[in-house]
């Protein structure tokens, strides 16, 4: 991240240290411990994370970043369907994705009411809502393969 990027986060509170792609604030929560904001790139897609680490250990930063990077990457061969299932609502655009009846709550059997759903593609009948539970295999698959955010399709 650019230094100009932080301006808005570093005029309310100082960061405690600023690397390439991450800073701390200055402000400890317990002893040691704050707030470490990173900026990592995963399957050619920005990102944003945050996490408290221990800064009594130099390393705890990078170390955590390192472990957000090992978790975000994962293999869709070495994932569980969960696993692929939330893989796919982080990736969404929030625009694509939603609740079942957040809108209109007859639309949806009470059953279904509040469980998450997505845009994809169904070919000839364009595209549709769908519960994120509800994927096939081959939706799933084609999900991760594309590996950018999804746009409905």
């Amino acid at each position: 991240m650019e230094a100009s990027e932080y301006h808005f986060m570093l005029d309310l509170l100082p960061p405690l240290f600023v690397r390439t792609g991450m800073f701390g604030m200055s402000e400890f929560k317990a002893g040691y411990i704050t707030s470490v904001f990173f900026e990592i790139t995963i399957r050619g897609r920005r990102r944003w994370f945050t996490g408290f680490c221990d800064l009594s250990d130099p390393q705890s930063p990078h170390a955590m970043r390192e472990a957000i990077i090992a978790c975000e990457s994962q293999l869709p061969e070495t994932m569980t369907r969960e696993e692929k299932l939330e893989a796919i609502w982080a990736d969404t655009h929030p625009d694509f994705r939603g609740t079942a009846g957040s809108a209109d709550p007859g639309a949806w059997p009470a059953e279904h009411r509040g469980k998450r759903t997505i845009l994809v593609n169904a070919g000839g009948h364009g595209t549709v809502l769908k519960l994120l539970e509800d994927l096939t295999d081959e939706e799933i698959e084609e999900k991760l393969r594309r590996g950018k955010p999804s746009t409905g399709a």
